[in-house]
């Protein structure tokens, strides 16, 4: 039987960087659902696809294809064929992304591949409603937060990096419109499974979170092995 590990979030909360680090330390296969969630928007936006028209966004998810593989444990996704892992992670992205992940055809289109994925191998998923929506079922769930002051100054530090123009003030901003779009959706809201452990990063290296998670899973590991 698999061992599956759900991790929960807001955006800017480090759970793609921390999942990543923990899925390796303990020879997990790390299912990055976000970067499948941006495929998504990425091909909406390139379509130029008016996602609040069901009917238009029907036609466009029809024609959309995301894979994902595996190039030495990391995760690349394809849209179309095309592999767009390094073209995922603009603001304009994030910002579809969380609109366009709240519509019910969006995640239907990728629930159906995460949960396969879960059910053969041994899983680290991150998300918005892993361990509420995808996998309620998994062994351990993490529901990961930090406070939006140190979100946004995070994000902010990757935009610099990337040579992108922002503010960190518009950050703090966008951070907070999208908790709120995430929280308040009809449709897998973002909130904390009843039985997740919740890990406040905010004063916390990436280190002592990834360690702390581990712990946890090699506890859970122990305890069902011991059934």
């Amino acid at each position: 039987m698999s061992f599956n590990i759900a991790i929960d979030g807001p955006a800017g909360a480090g759970k793609s960087t921390i999942a990543k680090l923990a899925a390796k330390e303990l020879s997990f296969i790390y299912v990055d659902t976000g970067a499948m969630y941006r495929t998504i928007a990425l091909g909406l936006l390139r379509a130029e696809t008016d996602i609040e028209d069901a009917a238009a966004l029907e036609k466009q998810l029809s024609d959309i294809e995301v894979t994902i593989s595996y190039e030495n444990g990391v995760q690349q996704v394809f849209l179309n064929g095309e592999n767009v892992t390094g073209l995922i992670r603009t603001e304009q992205v994030s910002d579809m992304t969380s609109r366009s992940s709240a519509k019910p055809q969006v995640r239907a289109k990728l629930t159906e591949l995460q949960r396969t994925l879960a059910k053969k191998e041994d899983v680290l998923m991150d998300g918005r409603d892993i361990g509420t929506m995808i996998l309620p079922d998994a062994q351990l769930k993490i529901f990961l937060t930090a406070s939006v002051k140190t979100r946004a100054e995070r994000r902010y530090k990757e935009q610099i990096e990337k040579g992108e123009s922002c503010t960190l003030e518009e950050i703090e901003r966008d951070i907070k419109e999208r908790d709120y779009r995430d929280s308040h959706r009809e449709t897998a809201p973002l909130r904390q499974a009843e039985d997740a452990v919740l890990v406040d990063s905010s004063d916390m290296t990436i280190d002592e979170v990834v360690t702390e998670i581990v712990a946890l899973a090699r506890e859970r590991m122990q305890t069902a092995t011991c059934r």
